[in-house]
């Protein structure tokens, strides 16, 4: 059973929390040899599951902003080629 990871989980990426924390699971399932171990495990888990999870948050509302951005301006694009239209009658 290998030791927890000492990298503080705030400054893990996206890829590197996920993979982690699948190490984490895998080694909850086998049962570490003490009940302090299973809880250290446990409670690295909970914090790598958070910031997965805030990753994931972070990238629906930059996709949130972006689809807000691209709407908006097709939305200002179609008004402005509405009211030249206009204009030549």
């Amino acid at each position: 059973m290998s030791a927890l990871n000492d990298t503080p989980v705030d400054t893990l990426s996206f890829e590197a929390a996920r993979d982690e924390l699948v190490r984490v699971v895998s080694e909850l399932e086998q049962g570490a040899p003490t009940l302090e171990q299973s809880l250290a495990l446990w409670e690295r888990g909970e914090a790598l599951a958070a910031r997965c999870e805030e990753w994931l948050l972070g990238a629906k509302r930059r996709l949130d902003a972006a689809r807000s951005a691209a709407s908006g301006s097709s939305a200002s694009d179609s008004s402005s080629s509405h009211s030249s239209g206009e204009d030549e009658s």
